[in-house]
């Protein structure tokens, strides 16, 4: 699967430490930045990596700032993006069954020492459910394209 990756300063090494555990699983990586801990503003990652899966040329992002709740705002501008702030296993396999969301956002500042693999790859590995909860995201779909400038 091709993943858009991006994160601020306050995200930079849980990426860095996702990127190796995602092209180790066989994954082709994009990486929109940061690199360090110098301080950034995350709209100008979360926007690479949006854009890149709004487009098409990702299959699934992944964001990671301070708690998620900021880039999650930033990627959800771009339509056919549903992004998400997931802090936990179960919320990542929700986010996918329920909403079908092709874009993570994690809480760098909350997850700490954690290891955060476990909870990429069942949000990876967690299929999009489907049947009522199709009709909710054409719903959602519609409210998109008829708000968009």
């Amino acid at each position: 699967m091709r993943i858009a990756v991006g994160s601020d300063h306050r995200g930079h090494q849980i990426k860095a430490k996702l990127k190796t555990l995602l092209s180790d699983d066989g994954h082709e990586i994009m990486d929109f930045g940061t690199y360090n801990d110098q301080p950034v503003d995350y709209p100008d990652y979360a926007v690479s990596v949006a854009k890149h899966v709004a487009e098409g040329k990702a299959e699934r992002g992944i964001l990671i700032c301070g708690t998620g709740f900021g880039m999650a705002i930033v990627a959800n501008k771009f339509k056919g993006v549903r992004a998400a702030a997931c802090a936990d296993e179960v919320m990542a396999e929700m986010c996918r069954r329920h909403n079908d969301v092709n874009v993570l956002c994690l809480p760098g500042d909350l997850i700490g020492d954690r290891p955060v693999g476990d909870l990429v790859r069942v949000w990876l590995a967690t299929d999009f459910e489907g049947g009522r909860h199709s009709r909710r995201l054409d719903k959602i779909s519609r409210i998109e394209t008829e708000n968009s400038n």
